[in-house]
C-alpha cells in the first residue's frame, strides 16, 4: 500500500467560528494533532503529576484550551477555520503550566505535529 493512511473524523478546515463550536459542544474531537512531541521538561512534570499526556492532548484536541483567555480562545475557534496555529495552556500538578502548541503546515488546514512544553520553553 502507498500513500498515507488517514483516519479522521474532522474537517481539515471549518466554513465558519459556529461549525466549531456545534463540533465542539458534541465533545468530538476538532483537529489531527500531527506529530506528537513533548520536551524533557514537559515529560518531567507530567510524571511528577501523574498526568498522562494524553489526557491534555484529548482535551486540547476537543476544543478545552485549559486556562486562556477568552481572546486567545477565540483566536483557537478561528484558528480552525484558516487552518493558522492552536494554542492551550494547562496547569498540572496544582502550579506548573504547559503549554499544548498544534503548528499548521500552511493555511491549508493539515496539522503538522502537536508539542508540549514548559512556557519558557516556547
Amino acid at each position: 500500500m502507498t500513500g498515507e493512511l488517514c483516519m479522521t473524523d474532522w474537517p481539515t478546515t471549518y466554513e465558519s467560528v459556529a461549525a466549531v463550536e456545534k463540533r465542539r459542544l458534541l465533545g468530538k474531537p476538532l483537529f489531527g494533532l500531527g506529530r506528537l512531541l513533548a520536551t524533557p521538561a514537559a515529560l518531567d512534570v507530567l510524571t511528577k503529576a501523574q498526568c498522562h499526556p494524553a489526557e491534555l492532548l484529548q482535551r486540547h484536541q476537543c476544543g478545552d484550551f485549559g486556562e486562556l483567555c477568552m481572546s486567545d480562545a477565540q483566536a483557537n475557534l478561528e484558528a480552525l477555520v484558516s487552518g493558522a496555529r492552536l494554542l492551550s495552556v494547562f496547569r498540572v500538578g496544582g502550579t506548573i503550566r504547559l503549554y499544548a502548541i498544534t503548528e499548521a503546515v500552511s493555511d491549508s488546514g493539515r496539522r503538522e505535529c502537536t508539542t508540549l512544553l514548559l512556557p519558557q520553553e516556547y
